[in-house]
């Protein structure tokens, strides 16, 4: 069984209640459950929450809730990877018979079917142990500049801030959307997602934000309602 793990506590506090606040026209939680249902390569979409009131919209939305996160596991400190490996004992310990399992964050409605399903085809191809979206960096980073304590200019890099664009590698940063592996995978604490045996799959500029201020839940709105204009 193949399935989708969708962590959204429910303490939010930058944006509250941002996992079931409406989002042109729905809300938020509803866009990956959908795009993890429609996959058609996941059979079930769990929710990992703590809150009574995003259980309810997940299970509306055709996700399930078997069980509520604890307390200790829904702070500001609790790591995604640490969420994923508790429901997948959890479901395990039901009975659940688990081969793949991705995690696919709450706030995430640029994310399609269609990337889903091909993040799992790169995994399954490959001898990789986690497939995760990815985003360019669109300057180079190692170009970046850095205030100084009296207020000037420093070169991050200074062996790089004068090399050319084309001469320095490119640089890439995770997309926070998608994260595949199988479930032996989450549960071994010796394999990180951020490692030598982790790959990338690179996400357009456009497919990619944030949503942790007020402005990039703004930005995002407008991402989506242009890309479905685009939309066949």
């Amino acid at each position: 069984m193949n399935i989708a793990i969708i962590p959204a506590r429910g303490g939010s506090k930058r944006i509250p209640r941002k996992n079931i606040k409406d989002f042109c026209g729905q809300p938020m939680l509803a866009y990956p459950i959908k795009a993890a249902l429609q996959s058609g390569v996941i059979d079930k979409v769990v929710v990992s929450t703590d809150d009574d009131e995003i259980a309810a919209v997940a299970r509306h939305y055709g996700a399930e809730v078997p069980f509520l996160r604890r307390a200790e596991l829904a702070d500001d400190y609790s790591g995604t990877s640490a969420v994923v490996r508790d429901a997948i004992i959890q479901l395990q310990a039901l009975g659940w018979p688990l081969d793949y399992c991705a995690c696919i964050y709450a706030t995430t409605p640029l994310l399609t079917a269609s990337i889903i399903r091909d993040c799992l085809q790169q995994l399954t191809q490959s001898d990789a142990d986690y497939v995760f979206t990815s985003a360019r960096f669109s300057f180079p980073i190692q170009r970046a500049l850095v205030m100084t304590d009296s207020g000037g200019v420093a070169p991050f890099d200074p062996a790089s801030i004068g090399k050319r664009s084309q001469d320095l590698p490119p640089a890439y940063h995770d997309a926070g959307q998608l994260y595949w592996a199988k479930a032996s995978t989450w549960l071994d604490l010796q394999k990180s997602v951020f490692s030598t045996n982790s790959q990338l799959y690179e996400l357009p500029s456009h497919r990619v934000q944030d949503i942790d201020t007020p402005d990039d839940w703004r930005r995002a709105e407008l991402l989506y309602q242009l890309l479905q204009q685009e939309a066949p």
